[in-house]
């Protein structure tokens, strides 16, 4: 007998029970059973559950910020947003965007209707206010992004421009009056755009040099480019990029470098054990592998330009020559073709016209505001396969100066890349932890061996999604790949599948009619959540982790909450009266 007198219960019993949870449920359980509390302080019993329910590797610790074995199946049990709580049906077409202000209070969301409803994220979610973009010919809204302090949203879409070709353009909007404050042109279009700071943001443009090589300028724009000062710069010209083998610049974002020293959750476990003994986290250089290595000299990485061979200090213009000279008299073997001809002479070209990345690219001031901007490009073929990052220096972040950016030596045409990560598939999602220390990467990956011998002819792509971590600390991929999601478009139709990391989760669409979540800690897959066709975005609350938004091509926007937070906003609504006792109380009245 326990304590209150029930009978004790073997330990095999218990165990069994609670090993088969997902048949049973939990508080129906801890009811019958009189020696639960008995088997809430069990830690070994609900350790030894855990790993065997969640079919988790014995090597990976409990999350660390885990009080105990039992809160932590408990969080990952009653913690998920996986109820279906509203379903929102106000656009009318595919709904291909989500996103939330910094302070969880709204959001707003992207449509193939062409127009960005701002939403009130309240116990019930209400539409606030929508703009319809077509009467700037616009095709459709595609992405949206609040500033930091949540005053003004960036809206990105497609631009119909004369003879139907299609670029793409950035509006903002005020959230004062949701009045049109400007608008910038974006080419290519799934550059997005995306916030520096709270007024400045920034857009691409493309010019093509020849049949697959071009360039790509990155530029600053102020938000208030209709109201400035005409003696005030409203742009300049951040980086200038040349393109090879068909590939550009796509995708860009800003990681904030200066919250690495308050990362929400450390996912190397052996750095985990380290923190709990520290309170900050070393700052790093982007420019080398390890701490030990910062005092070094800086190597010059250039991943979107082959290495050439050292011609015993030939310049690029004698090496151009040179190469012209073997052509016409036979000597380059095998022939090659226009394609590769054009690759070879932009290679040679750009070899000595590129400025070098710069040196010591992170101060040892715990309070530098380094940023670093984020964004797929490739080297190869056109889809995108590699992920270039650029520091963006102080005298970057804001549109004062010459236009055209600080001027620029006969050697310095291009900008170099400060770090590549290649992922060695198409990639087609891309997003930040809350911390901005770890980027996690959507990708299909291309067959293990395959060789690119025509850029406009990329490798055929798996249909399983995979999902790649990257720590930007060190630049090395943490962690497996998250498997579960799966996508079926080849590689001329592949469509960007957004996806949302949250302090403990992280979370994708996928184009099997689901969205998912993984712990981020555990690396396990936790929930799908149905919809009835393409999911290509989730977003969850910056706040409240518990709330997840999900929107699809069958319109709708999903909004989902944890068993948990159902409870108790259930708990919370007031009962109705009983029939008889309403009668009773009419009576004596």
């Amino acid at each position: 007998m326990d304590a209150g007198g029930g009978p004790l219960l073997p330990d095999s019993v218990l165990y069994e029970i609670f090993l088969y949870l997902d048949h049973v449920d939990v508080l129906s359980v801890g009811l019958v059973c009189q020696q639960w509390h008995a088997v809430a302080r069990d830690e070994f019993l609900w350790k030894e559950l855990f790993y065997r329910y969640y079919r988790i590797s014995r090597e990976v610790p409990r999350h660390p910020a885990a009080v105990s074995w039992y809160d932590e199946f408990q969080r990952l049990y009653d913690t998920i947003p996986c109820v279906e709580v509203q379903a929102l049906k106000e656009h009318n077409d595919q709904v291909l965007h989500l996103s939330f202000s910094h302070s969880g209070c709204l959001f707003a969301s992207c449509s193939k209707d062409c127009t960005v409803k701002i939403w009130s994220n309240e116990l019930d979610i209400t539409l606030q206010h929508s703009s319809n973009m077509r009467p700037y010919n616009w095709s459709y809204t595609q992405f949206s992004q609040f500033n930091s302090d949540d005053s003004l949203l960036l809206v990105s879409g497609v631009f119909v421009g004369p003879h139907n070709s299609s670029s793409g353009e950035i509006a903002v909007i005020s959230m004062e009056n949701f009045t049109l404050l400007s608008r910038v042109r974006n080419k290519p279009y799934d550059v997005f755009g995306c916030w520096l700071n709270e007024t400045n943001l920034i857009s691409g443009n493309l010019h093509r040099i020849g049949r697959i090589t071009s360039c790509s300028v990155l530029w600053l724009n102020n938000a208030f480019q209709g109201i400035e000062s005409e003696n005030v710069n409203v742009v300049k010209r951040l980086f200038k990029i040349q393109n090879l083998n068909a590939s550009t610049i796509r995708t860009v974002m800003v990681a904030d470098c200066s919250r690495y020293d308050s990362p929400d959750l450390l996912l190397d476990y052996e750095e985990q054990l380290a923190a709990s003994s520290t309170s900050t986290c070393p700052v790093f250089d982007l420019g080398s592998d390890s701490e030990e290595e910062e005092a070094k000299p800086k190597q010059t990485l250039e991943p979107a330009v082959q290495e050439l061979p050292d011609d015993g200090g030939v310049t690029a213009e004698d090496g151009l020559q040179q190469f012209f000279d073997d052509i016409m008299e036979g000597r380059v073997r095998p022939a090659m073709t226009e394609t590769e001809l054009e690759t070879k002479v932009a290679e040679l070209f750009v070899r000595n016209r590129t400025k070098p990345p710069e040196l010591n690219l992170l101060s040892t001031d715990s309070n530098s505001k380094t940023k670093y901007l984020i964004f797929t490009t490739g080297c190869l073929t056109y889809s995108p396969h590699q992920i270039g990052i650029k520091r963006i220096l102080p005298h970057q972040m804001t549109t004062a100066g010459p236009v055209l950016g600080e001027e620029r030596r006969s050697d310095e045409f291009f900008d170099s890349l400060d770090h590549v990560i290649d992922i060695h598939g198409h990639i087609i999602g891309m997003g930040l932890s809350p911390d901005h220390r770890y980027l996690y990467v959507n990708s299909r990956a291309w067959p293990r061996d395959c060789v690119i011998s025509d850029p406009m002819q990329p490798p055929p792509i798996a249909e399983e999604i995979d999902l790649h971590v990257f720590d930007l600390k060190t630049m090395k991929e943490v962690k497996r790949a998250l498997r579960a999601h799966r996508a079926y478009t080849p590689n001329e139709e592949c469509f960007f599948i957004f996806l949302d990391v949250s302090r403990d989760f992280v979370a994708s669409g996928a184009e099997d009619r689901h969205g998912y979540i993984w712990d981020r800690h555990y690396n396990i897959c936790l929930a799908k959540l149905q919809h009835d066709n393409v999911v290509n975005s989730v977003a969850f609350s910056p706040v409240e982790q518990e709330l997840l938004l999900t929107a699809s091509d069958d319109t709708t926007i999903k909004v989902w909450r944890s068993p948990r937070t159902v409870r108790i906003q259930q708990a919370r609504k007031p009962r109705p009266r009983k029939l008889l006792f309403s009668w009773l109380m009419n009576q004596k009245s």
